[in-house]
């Protein structure tokens, strides 16, 4: 789960992307000592990851983010520490995208870097949002992320939840869902991922790697 040097997680507006990337960074920080996070989401004003900075930064992760984050400014800037991650190839580099295609064009900026790297792009999909519930609407989302990106999804990301009342069951359920995408679109699923008590031994029999979420997004009304 964490050979690839760039690490790329976009996902609808729902589907927790954000979460997931940034526990992805932290679990991965444990095996690497020079790991760092981009925050990259420049459509949705919550669920960022400079949310969690406190966090990634007390485990030694470096946080590179827009200067408008957490602001009210509207066109933000993205920082030059972005092109010194691609330079400095001793880092494993988390990147958290924008939640539709409009969000994916950020990444796009960096394609050129990005395909001469070692990379993997991520699709984070919670089968219980509206816009990613059925098979054709995931992968119309996909093909929308793709072309605003100009990159190809690499792998799937099972990240079904309804919160805090999500069980193995609906896990379940969703990868079933999730399955049928992959051996259409003949994209892999990467990992599952969820909090500790869904992730049960039934989760764990599909054979798939496993990324347990502990939660650090807090939602705008917390």
């Amino acid at each position: 789960m964490f050979s690839r040097r760039i690490n790329i997680f976009a996902g609808h507006f729902g589907s927790g992307k954000t979460e997931v990337a940034v526990n992805f960074a932290l679990k991965l920080s444990k095996e690497y000592k020079n790991t760092a996070i981009v925050d990259l989401d420049i459509v949705n004003p919550y669920f960022r990851t400079v949310d969690a900075r406190d966090d990634l930064e007390q485990n030694g992760i470096w946080v590179i983010a827009p200067v408008y984050a957490n602001t009210n400014v509207d066109v933000p800037a993205l920082p030059a520490e972005i092109n010194t991650l691609f330079e400095k190839k001793e880092y494993k580099v988390v990147f958290d995208v924008g939640g539709d295609d409009l969000g994916a064009k950020a990444v796009s900026r960096y394609k050129d870097e990005i395909v001469q790297d070692d990379y993997e792009i991520y699709f984070v999909i919670n089968t219980k949002r509206p816009m990613t519930n059925n098979a054709d609407r995931i992968k119309e989302m996909i093909w929308e992320i793709e072309e605003s990106a100009g990159l190809k999804i690499t792998s799937l990301v099972n990240n079904t939840n309804l919160l805090g009342s999500t069980t193995s069951k609906d896990i379940l359920e969703g990868h079933e869902l999730i399955e049928q995408v992959s051996l259409e679109l003949n994209i892999p699923i990467g990992f599952i991922s969820g909090m500790k008590n869904a992730l049960d031994q039934s989760i764990q029999q599909l054979g798939f790697p496993l990324l347990q979420l502990e939660k650090h997004i807090k939602l705008p009304w917390e």
